[in-house]
């Protein structure tokens, strides 16, 4: 039955009033002179810890997409919808070693200010104006809308109600700037971690009295023995699921742009460690990380429940969606229906929990870049510091009431949320990538080549994307670079996987790039470097040390889910 009790009104209460209480508690803690300074409001500078950093960073990235949309991935394709969590913690280790270190160096608070730093205004203004529009039209609607999913299939509270209460619940915490999302959510990942691990158990359990049994382990073991091909990292190329996660791709290939691009080069993450010293910052990544490689237990391990329970005979309704087609995006909530009175409250709180913490940290980035990057810039230059919080505040207002009217009509739904976002990130995000990581580590990277990146990645992307399904190039499909995807009108067509397109599209970026910086060199145009040294790069041993046991973990679990 697709209702709450009031056990578990009163449970989600306590949640509520919990995070409500903390956040004015640190707001009022924190108000002082210099709360009104823009750069306290945006980043908490200096004042979150690394806890409270790897926290929000896991608050932030955890939302509907993993809770609803990749664990609809696992009931669809299994454990490898994994590999974009655990290749998150290798990619964390990374980011941390050799991102965050030029960031503080030089001083960088924004991604556009990087760019106007490292190449001029106008690429900044552009990616500016983009990364809006990308934060507002993809990603803020598509975790509102599925949020707001998730809880109406669990409340049975009406849809648009359920997108008004997250963003205004969003609202009032963004208000506070940057210090109460990111304290706050280390309540959020409390209940998120907790809830998540409590649905997890019991999901397992129900597949477990399947078999007659009782418990996680036995749970576990049955769902290896009746579900052996959900259990494989790596797909082969006559596998249904290719087109999405396309073999050794995912260890070789585009995966590794998805998440550098995310967790490196994208303001709503990286703002969570540029407010902080480098030790602290470092330290708070590499808990995320440790974070990260708990994530499949609670978003993917029950989508493969919900497999196995469907195959059993099973929530053959509940998994229905409102055209009468399975639908996997429903594993999540339908498990939570399952839980008992009480339990369910508390999962119900876990879900609002990500969800919120993830508008949140959405929000205030937009706010960030459209206070620090446009306005100060281009529309009130001599704007103080108050004006520029209180412009932040009406933009934290303004792009959430636009992802309420946005998120209705994006069809997210048709084509599963995960993928959705995945592949619409994915038409920018290699030329972002190859005008970052050549920015950082190559001096002679001219700002025309930038531009190249900026607006040719983009157009690469477009053709990779549609020149093989418009013109059914069946010989890409012999050479191994397309698969063959199934359309709703029941035929196939040719198309080359979005993780296979962008690696090619980076590629191509980064070698027409080195081109034309390379004849701009010989033209005598200067290009202007980033501060660097190798001593940046050096880490302590106990950064050392949890990095290699996140790499004995990785390398374990790809040996044994091959």
């Amino acid at each position: 039955m697709n209702t709450l009790q009031t056990a578990d009104y009163l449970v989600f209460l306590v949640y509520f009033f919990i995070v409500s209480g903390y956040g004015y508690w640190i707001y009022k803690r924190k108000q002082t002179a210099s709360h009104t300074a823009s750069h306290d409001y945006f980043l908490a500078e200096g004042s979150l810890t690394w806890w409270a950093i790897g926290t929000s960073l896991i608050a932030s990235n955890i939302s509907s997409e993993q809770f609803i949309a990749m664990s609809g991935n696992g009931f669809k394709m299994g454990l490898a919808i994994a590999t974009y969590e655990w290749m998150a913690a290798l990619t964390l280790i990374i980011v941390a070693v050799f991102f965050i270190p030029v960031y503080l160096k030089n001083k960088i608070y924004t991604m556009p200010q990087f760019l106007h730093q490292r190449y001029n205004g106008d690429i900044a203004m552009i990616m500016a104006v983009f990364w809006l529009l990308l934060y507002v039209i993809v990603n803020l609607t598509s975790i509102l809308y599925l949020g707001a999913l998730a809880i109406n299939g669990i409340s049975g509270i009406n849809l648009d109600l359920c997108m008004y209460g997250l963003a205004f619940f969003a609202i009032i915490i963004s208000l506070g700037g940057m210090k109460v999302i990111g304290y706050t959510d280390v309540i959020q990942v409390v209940f998120l971690i907790f809830g998540g691990l409590v649905t997890t158990y019991l999901a397992l359990d129900k597949v477990a009295e399947l078999n007659g049994q009782h418990g996680m382990v036995q749970g576990f073991n049955y769902m290896m023995d009746q579900s052996g091909d959900h259990f494989h990292m790596i797909f082969e190329k006559d596998s249904p699921n290719f087109p999405s996660l396309p073999g050794l791709t995912v260890l070789l290939g585009g995966m590794w742009i998805v998440n550098l691009n995310y967790w490196g080069c994208n303001q709503y993450i990286t703002q969570r460690a540029l407010g902080a010293d480098l030790k602290t910052a470092r330290s708070g990544i590499l808990f995320a990380a440790f974070l990260k490689l708990l994530m499949p237990v609670i978003v993917v391990l029950p989508g493969i429940a919900a497999y196995v329970i469907y195959t059993k005979g099973g929530l053959q309704t509940e998994m229905l969606g409102p055209d009468g087609v399975l639908n996997p995006d429903r594993s999540y909530p339908v498990l939570l229906n399952l839980l008992p009175v009480g339990l369910k409250g508390l999962s119900f709180a876990a879900l609002t929990a990500a969800v919120v913490a993830s508008l949140a940290g959405k929000v205030n980035s937009i706010s960030t870049i459209f206070t620090l990057d446009i306005y100060k810039k281009k529309i009130d230059i001599d704007a103080s510091e108050k004006k520029m919080v209180q412009v932040g505040k009406i933009a934290v207002i303004v792009a959430m009431l636009l992802a309420v009217v946005i998120a209705p009509h994006l069809g997210i739904d048709k084509k599963g949320g995960f993928e959705f976002i995945q592949e619409y990130t994915g038409f920018v995000s290699p030329g972002i990538f190859a005008m970052f990581i050549l920015g950082f580590f190559w001096k002679k990277t001219s700002s025309n080549a930038a531009m190249f990146a900026t607006i040719g990645g983009f157009i690469l992307s477009v053709i990779f994307k549609f020149l093989p399904k418009m013109m059914n190039l069946e010989f890409l499909h012999s050479t191994g670079f397309s698969a063959l995807v199934p359309q709703e009108d029941g035929t196939s067509i040719y198309e080359i996987p979005f993780l296979d397109r962008m690696g090619f599209v980076f590629v191509i970026c980064v070698a027409v790039m080195v081109i034309i910086s390379l004849i701009d060199d010989k033209r005598g145009v200067k290009s202007k470097g980033l501060e660097i040294d190798s001593s940046m790069f050096k880490v302590n041993n106990a950064f050392l040390a949890g990095s290699l046991i996140i790499c004995g973990v990785l390398v374990a679990l790809y040996s044994i889910f091959w």
